[in-house]
């Protein structure tokens, strides 16, 4: 398929990397992302969500325009954009701008550098989307920058990757790495990495940076693409089934050709960006492209306003409106374009926005219902449409184009029209007259790339009667859409009403209650009022600046106005500022063990960059090689009668579909010591979510197809109704038994607690709900049968052990006959632990049956659908307590909702009382029961159980503060273990005194983050400020972890270099590069000459099941650890072995090189080979870690949305064996705890079937919802001789103190209630009450006060 010769024969040609590929027949739903993977060597694009929402895929395409002699370059989403519509074109992945062989790019060197990859799942996808943003700022007349540097902002260097998606990092050292780039960053703000270390200069700094050559380096479009001839740009549409008119007339006639009713399917494309939100499960049969036609593709602006074609992406139509407004800044018709132009950069992201066309969105909107932000704006500014409809075109307004039928597929949107408002201002005699213009939306991401509750764009024209200063209302256009109704509307009632008034308090509660009644969603659309109180907050912010200085006046009537009607005041409010404050990182490299204890990069970081990295989906197809997709249930509990594939999905490559029918031993799919679940559902399907079959086929995308397609006959007659919720479970004695050495031990008495109590809190509830690992990397594995009745399989697992044994019960064969591979795995934070074994085997079993390769790269929704999740709860909970707050006693009430089968559940119970144990309660009682439920089977999530009971502490604390009008945070110190308490509570794992070290964490946090300040500041805030609140929190953590036994082998060969061989395996959290530095530092100890940089010398290889047996469960925060003690006794047997001979070499030598010393051992036949397997004593293999974190929120009261101004963390890390490692840990920890309590909702339906299955309906945070400031202290304490070189983990501890971000904007709420009963002239108080998990804009703002904008304006009134 690669060609160098150049040919003309309509064929399609475009460049990778610079090789030129002509492909002559392809079929035109052939994505790019499916070619490079597929047909290339070039594996660093990958795919994760599939629907352009995550940047997995980015890759930067360029095209040539011979006329103008420039190449226009930009990011796509490699995963919708079709492979035809890149004729002439040419893309760059991450491979194509540094690799192993010709030198990485200084992008690769400063993600590796700044710590800023750590599964590396994502990192090609975010080295293009920076290298797409340093291309284009190079083409700016900026002044030329010192060489480290390029043309890039920091704003435009952080928002380069806002589309960009990382589970694993929380984003502060991304953002570092892309700001490294900008010419004007300050140094002092770029984090902890391995150029420079603090304190040195900035020289120093800048001396250590790799200088930038700009992007001349890259050549982004080759030659040989400029010298094709023009013509071969149009496709032969017979062989591609792909059309491009170059002409109206010409797509007239294609339309035409297209009879109704003979069945042919055809798509008019531009971008084919809707596929990411409209899935398609049956093919096209043809399919238009409209980017030829000039009429469609044109930008024009003339006196009545500006002209754009449909085909036009929605990036450069915001060029084009900024354009627009660079040409006469202050006028008010360009500050409306500026104004719309700038909302659209908060459609989608960069990525999408470059190849989506305006016209798509739009007709989106009128024909499927979209929630189109593009729609609801044109529509305020009263902008036409021209419609080709067969011969006929016309001219229709946005109100009357979204209100007739839906656009059929022969009628096609030619224009847009926004009309310049200029002339449409009337000006009379007496009055001063001013546009008023904003636009609005209420999102999950204040950048975009979700879509919005509701968005609004208003507009009104003012005027001021010089005699009265009366500010006086014409020309109103208001328009809201994505609320819940089929498309945006006007809000004619409220513009009608408002016309021609005098603006006064009475005026403006009378429109937003008029307003209220208009907006309102769609039956089945959620959170309806607080869709409707969004509408009423906008209209009522438009207005308010007008008023608000001088509402006190009893008239209602505004002075002062001018100043805040200036087109130049209105445009400051969209002003471009940095996302991200400078951080503090305090890290101590420790030397004693050198290398161990330094913050080196990541091992491997510099190929995840490059995209050189090889993932299990990376592995080239085997021969015959055929691909699998599930078939779920999509019923609780029903009986299976039979499954369907459609036809054509025989006809479209599908070889087999395997059942538990055709499972050789048992049907197995999980196993572990707790127990067992069926790899399929048998005759009874007993949960939605559950495999019931596997589709095998030619390729991945036919599996999928055939998946979507197969029709399951149900039958529920005389089945007893499915258990769905705890209550059930509890009512049925539905349970699944904790094995006693898992059961938890109460604390105290809790009778005599509640005796001794002042004061008694008795059965307050608490529901938890769910959340999705989001590993970037979805569930995948291939298998290849091999010889004499022997399987091999690759798997991203975290327990390549388990899978093991499960394939060989569920083969039916010796686990000799077995092996599984794993190298590295794409995220997994314990998704990728039991959940990852069904996945491996079925490809097993599929292979077994069918004598043949057989992988899957496992779609996200079905992913998410089968994932299971975090276990989610209900809790009741009574609590005694004294009058200064000091509790004295708490029981629990937990059910938990472990689902159907038993995975790891029998853990929680411990995991969830040994956190509960931070706080001194006194007593401690519980009754915790694991419900055996019809839902898909929950498994271990990031600190399973641990998340959910650090929350239940800080409720009971908030809850005993607000009873007693308490500050909480006096209440929460007064609650601290003292030494002797922790003996109490925690018994053996507690540690000597010294070891104690949460108290002065918790002192020390106060005085780094002024805390008593801020707290101070705050108060005055809130005081000042109607309608933002703020709120700050400072909690504890006290974690117990647990070590396991974990085997090691080092082999060192014969040119001296190292093959380590670990249990532990690599998910991103470095376990290979402290395993390295571990290795580097024991061999050391023999002390040759000329070591150089041992580590250099040695490689962690992947894990093989047959190779290192007993590997066990990679999870629990300590793997690292225990695997570096196991490299460790077997680095010291080598030593053991070595130093004789050096001993003897060095009698004869004097010096002895590490070179010389293993030869020699290898001519004396020294077994350089060493194996251990580490097993940690019982007195020592638990232990506590402390931390503590202080954050600050601000509550927007009218949209509910919660910005995260700062988070200060101090983590106890003991001696940490990498800081860079631990700080990325503690980090990306921190950040995904704040989107289980802030962000992150996994839903089902009544059936229990996940409904939230995917990037547009499940928000994980994102660089614009972390932290503006993120500062993070490891505390190096002393010596702990029981601690692997005085080392502690950092994996999952992290992620509890995230309740802080919780507990903060509980804080803020309770303000904002206060607020609203003064407003209501009541005096009580109103701080009990309950802030649900998470914390999204709809359940802040209901508590806040849904109807906050009405009551404010009545006080005012009264």
């Amino acid at each position: 398929m690669e060609k160098s010769e150049s040919t003309v024969n309509n064929n399609l040609v475009f460049g990778v990397n610079g090789k030129r590929f002509e492909v002559s027949t392809i079929h035109p739903s052939t994505t790019l992302l499916e070619f490079l993977r597929s047909h290339t060597t070039f594996k660093g694009a990958k795919l994760s969500c599939g629907e352009g929402g995550c940047g997995a895929c980015v890759v930067l395409l360029s095209k040539y325009n011979p006329v103008l002699d420039q190449v226009d370059d930009f990011t796509v989403s490699s995963c919708l954009t079709l492979l035809c519509s890149i004729n002439g074109c040419s893309i760059t992945t991450t491979e194509g701008i540094g690799n192993t062989r010709d030198g990485f790019h200084p992008i690769h060197e400063r993600f590796s550098g700044f710590h800023a990859s750590q599964c590396g799942f994502c990192t090609p996808g975010m080295c293009m989307s920076l290298f797409s943003a340093l291309v284009n700022a190079e083409k700016t007349p900026r002044p030329e920058p010192p060489l480290e540097f390029s043309k890039l902002k920091v704003s435009e260097a952080e928002k380069a990757i806002a589309g960009n998606l990382c589970r694993c990092t929380g984003y502060r050292p991304i953002a570092d790495a892309c700001k490294s780039f900008a010419a004007d960053v300050d140094m002092e703000d770029l984090g902890l990495n391995s150029f420079w270390r603090k304190g040195d200069s900035k020289d120093v700094k800048l001396s250590s940076l790799r200088s930038y050559k700009h992007y001349g380096d890259v050549c982004t479009f080759p030659q040989f693409l400029k010298s094709e001839n023009r013509s071969s740009l149009l496709l032969d549409s017979c062989r591609y089934s792909w059309s491009s008119p170059v002409s109206i007339e010409e797509l007239q006639r294609l339309l035409g050709s297209v009879e109704d009713g003979n069945g042919s399917r055809v798509k008019v494309v531009v971008g084919n960006t809707g596929m990411g939100y409209y899935k398609e499960v049956e093919s096209y049969d043809k399919y238009i492209d409209l980017r030829y036609i000039p009429e469609l593709s044109m930008i024009r602006r003339d006196d009545t306003g500006l002209n754009i074609g449909a085909a036009v992406t929605i990036s450069k139509a915001i060029e084009a409106l900024k354009e627009c407004n660079e040409h006469g800044f202050h006028t008010q018709e360009n500050m409306v374009y500026k104004k719309i132009a700038d909302h659209m950069e908060k459609v989608a992201s960069g990525f999408i926005r470059n190849s989506a066309s305006l016209g798509g969105n739009l007709v989106m909107a009128q024909r499927n219902h979209f929630p189109s932000d593009i729609a609801t704006i044109l529509l305020a500014v009263g902008s036409l449409v021209n419609i080709m409809t067969g011969l006929k075109i016309e001219e229709l307004t946005m109100e009357e184009f979204l209100r007739r039928p839906e656009l059929d597929s022969k009628s096609i949107l030619l224009s847009v029209k926004i009309p310049d408002w200029n002339g449409l201002m009337g000006i009379s005699s007496g009055t001063r007259m001013n546009l008023l213009f904003e636009t609005y939306r209420a999102a999950p991401r204040p950048l975009g790339n979700a879509l919005p509750y509701l968005n609004a764009a208003l507009m009104a024209e003012v005027s001021c009667c010089t005699t009265y200063n009366d500010i006086i209302l014409s020309n109103c256009r208001f328009a809201f859409g994505a609320y819940g109704t089929k498309h945006p509307i006007r809000a004619t009632k409220v513009e009608e009403f408002l016309t021609g008034k005098v603006l006064s308090v009475d005026v403006l509660y009378e429109a937003v209650k008029l307003l209220g009644a208009i907006v309102v969603p769609d039956d089945g659309t959620s959170n309806p009022a607080f869709r409707s109180s969004l509408a009423v907050g906008f209209l009522f912010e438009f207005f308010s600046h007008l008023f608000e200085a001088n509402a006190e006046l009893p008239d209602g009537y505004m002075n002062g106005y001018s100043p805040l009607l200036s087109p130049a005041k209105q445009l400051d409010h969209g002003k471009i500022r940095t996302l991200l404050s400078s951080a503090k990182q305090e890290v101590e490299s420790n030397r004693q063990y050198h290398p161990v204890g330094d913050p080196i990069a990541k091992s491997g970081a510099a190929i995840q960059a490059s995209g050189e990295a090889v993932y299990v989906d990376d592995i080239p197809s085997p021969t015959n090689c055929l691909h699998g997709a599930f078939i779920y249930s999509t019923k609780p509990f029903a009986r299976v009668k039979g499954i369907k594939l459609k036809p054509e999905s025989v006809a479209d490559g599908v070889s087999a579909l395997i059942s538990f029918k055709d499972i050789p031993g048992e049907n197995i799919g999980a196993k572990n010591r707790l127990g067992s679940e069926p790899l399929f559902a048998d005759e009874f399907t007993r949960c939605a979510g559950q495999y019931i079959a596997f589709v095998v086929a030619d390729t991945q995308k036919h599996a999928d197809s055939a998946a979507d397609l197969a029709v399951v006959d149900y039958d529920t007659q005389n089945l007893e109704p499915p258990i769905l919720s705890v209550e059930e479970a509890v009512r049925k004695s539905s349970f699944f038994e904790v094995p006693p050495p898992l059961k938890p031990k109460q604390v105290g008495d809790f009778s005599k607690g509640m005796a001794e109590a002042d004061h008694k809190i008795l059965s307050a509830e608490i529901k938890l709900g769910s959340q999705y690992y989001f590993y970037m990397e979805t569930q995948t594995a291939l298998a290849i049968p091999d010889e004499d009745n022997c399987i091999l399989v690759y798997s991203s697992s975290q327990c390549p052990e388990f899978a093991h044994t499960t394939i060989s019960r569920c083969l039916g064969i010796p686990e000799h006959n077995v092996r599984v591979i794993t190298r590295r795995v794409g995220g997994g934070f314990g998704g990728k632990g039991f959940r990852a074994m069904p996945v491996a085997t079925a490809c097993a079993v599929a292979a077994y049956k069918l004598q043949r390769p057989v992988r899957i790269y496992m779609n996200r929704k079905t992913d998410m659908i089968i994932a299971g999740g975090r276990h989610p709860m209900k809790i009741t909970y009574s609590v005694g307590f004294k009058s200064d707050g000091k509790i004295t006693a708490l029981h629990l009430d937990i059910l938990i909702n472990a689902g159907i089968s038993v995975d790891v559940s029998p853990i929680m119970p411990h995991h969830i009382v040994e956190t509960l144990k931070k706080y001194d309660w006194g007593a401690l009682s519980f009754d915790i029961k694991l419900c055996k439920t019809n839902h898909s089977s929950k498994s271990a999530m990031r600190a399973p159980g641990e998340v959910q009971a650090t929350f239940i502490a800080e409720a009971v604390i908030e809850h005993v503060a607000a009873t007693l009008s308490l500050d909480v945070d006096s209440v929460r110190s007064k609650n601290l273990h003292n030494f002797n308490s922790l003996v109490f509570f925690f018994e053996g794992s507690a540690g000597e005194p010294v070891e104690y070290t949460l108290p002065s964490i918790w002192n020390k946090l106060a005085i780094s983050s002024s805390f008593k300040e801020r707290t101070e500041k705050i108060k005055q805030f809130n005081t000042c400020n109607k309608w933002q609140k703020r709120g700050i929190s400072r909690v504890p953590i006290v974690h117990e972890v647990a070590l396991t036994p974990t085997p090691g082998k080092v082999s060192i060969l014969s040119d001296g270099s190292v093959a380590v061989e670990v249990g532990g395996i690599e998910l991103g959290q470095g376990l290979w590069t402290k395993v390295k530095q571990m290795a580097a530092f024991a061999l050391s100890s023999i002390q040759c000459d000329e070591m150089g940089d041992f580590l250099e010398k040695i490689r962690v290889i992947q894990a093989d099941t047959l190779s290192l047996i007993q590997g066990g469960l990679t999870a629990g925060s300590t793997k690292s650890e225990s695997t570096c003690e196991a490299i460790r006794l077997c680095c010291n047997m080598l030593v053991e072995r070595l130093i004789p001979i050096k001993e003897k070499l060095q009698e004869q030598m004097g010096s002895v090189k590490w070179s010389t010393l293993i030869l020699q051992a290898h001519s004396q036949a020294v077994n350089l080979s060493a194996s251990s397997y580490y097993v940690p004593h019982f007195s020592s293999m638990r232990y506590l870690n402390y931390g503590a974190a202080v954050s600050e929120v601000e509550v927007n009261l009218l949209t509910g949305e919660t910005t995260i101004l700062q988070s200060d963390i101090i983590y106890d890390c003991g001696q940490s064996l990498n800081p860079a490692v631990d700080l990325g840990q503690i980090e990306g920890a921190f950040v995904q705890g704040i989107g289980f309590f802030m962000l992150e909702e996994y839903l089902t339906n009544s059936d229990g079937l996940v409904v939230t299955e995917g990037t547009w309906t499940y928000k994980i945070p994102t660089i614009d919802t972390i932290p503006k400031q993120f500062n993070v202290e490891i505390l190096n304490t002393g010596h702990h001789e029981k601690r692997i070189l005085s080392s502690k983990a950092s994996g999952e501890p992290p992620l509890l103190l995230a309740v802080s971000v919780h507990c903060a904007t509980r804080a803020a709420i309770r303000e904002a209630r206060k607020q609203l009963l003064r407003w209501k002239g009541l005096n009580e108080s109103d701080s009990t009450f309950q802030l649900e998990v998470p914390a999204t804009m709809p359940v802040v703002k209901k508590l806040c006060g849904l109807e906050s904008v009405e009551i404010y304006l009545q006080s005012l009134l009264s």
